[in-house]
């Protein structure tokens, strides 16, 4: 892979938030995030931080990755001042369920959840501490949060809701003349409802009739991409579908459609083009969330955080396998090119 001068922007709309991170420090907070200065060096209290994300792929895993890193340059290191747990159930909703309970019994200061999944069995578990989320599209929605400005409870995170209809007008980029774009999503995922609500509509503004095939497993991603007769696929921040990308990508390259996404690591993997969020840079936003309310911030109200910037990944390779070839437009407009 090789890195052009990166195109980065603004996400708009509901998506910034102008508010930064309660500074205010509320009335008793953790004894755990309590620190002592000596001089001029500060000592970061012991903490420790139980994990969970819903499934392994390259864009979770990065947040993870950047929330570790974070969470370091903050001066919490894990096997020094930090204890961090990390679970994975991989997909399966009632060991995710266990995990939840187990942790909602145990002696952690803090939560991360990675995903809506996770952080929707947390929150029903879990409220007399606080819990941190990372890669949650709609957190109202998902009912982790009363409002993106004002969380009101001990849930708060960073989410990666991305603009649909810019997504869509990459799909109309590369194929002008495009008419129909096929979206497979998990009827599990709130997030992925509400992002499939929101294609469908962005669609009806730009002449795209957006069509839907839903799956509640990964095992299904393969027959319900091939049910659906489309110009190109869109797949959406669905951690069900994206898990399975391969299948996606077969079904694209047989069919001779485009694909695009909504994360990079997918194109990486094998699909077209996406515009998306650096998901390592979202775990680094993440872990300032963290390390805010670790010394003191208060979850109800630290305002949910978004991207600041989006970028187009692309894969001319992969575009070429799908019979499709990347206008040297977009292809100029790329901050990564695989």
């Amino acid at each position: 892979m090789f890195r052009r001068a990166v195109v980065g922007t603004a996400l708009a709309g509901a998506l910034m938030l102008a508010g930064c991170a309660s500074t205010s420090e509320p009335e008793g907070t953790m004894s755990a995030a309590e620190s002592t200065t000596s001089g001029a060096e500060e000592t970061k209290a012991e903490v420790s931080i139980g994990a969970v994300t819903i499934v392994s792929h390259p864009s979770l895993d990065a947040v993870y990755e950047g929330i570790q890193e974070g969470l370091a340059e903050a001066g919490y290191v894990e096997g020094e001042n930090l204890t961090l747990e990390f679970q994975n159930p991989q997909g399966d909703q009632a060991t995710l369920s266990n995990i939840a309970n187990t942790y909602a019994a145990s002696d952690h200061d803090l939560f991360i959840a990675i995903a809506t999944p996770p952080a929707q069995a947390m929150a029903q578990v879990i409220q007399d501490r606080p819990i941190v989320f990372a890669a949650v599209s709609d957190p109202v929605a998902a009912g982790l949060v009363d409002s993106v400005e004002a969380p009101g409870g001990n849930v708060t995170g960073t989410s990666d809701m991305l603009p649909t209809d810019q997504q869509l007008q990459v799909i109309q980029r590369i194929l002008p003349d495009v008419e129909t774009v096929g979206i497979v999503y998990s009827s599990a995922e709130v997030n992925a409802q509400v992002q499939a609500e929101a294609a469908v509509a962005a669609g009806e503004q730009l002449g795209i009739e957006v069509k839907t095939a839903t799956i509640t497993n990964s095992s299904e991603v393969q027959q319900a991409a091939e049910s659906l007769d489309v110009d190109a696929y869109f797949v959406l921040v669905d951690n069900t579908v994206v898990s399975a990308m391969e299948s996606m990508i077969q079904v694209a390259e047989q069919n001779q459609r485009l694909l695009v996404t909504s994360d990079p690591d997918s194109v990486e993997r094998g699909a077209a083009a996406a515009l998306a969020t650096d998901y390592k840079a979202q775990g680094l936003q993440t872990a300032d969330m963290i390390v805010g309310i670790i010394e003191g911030g208060d979850p109800a109200s630290t305002p949910v955080e978004f991207a600041q910037t989006i970028e187009l990944s692309v894969n001319p390779e992969a575009a070429e396998r799908m019979g499709v070839t990347l206008p040297d437009d977009v292809l100029a407009d790329a901050a990564y090119t695989y």
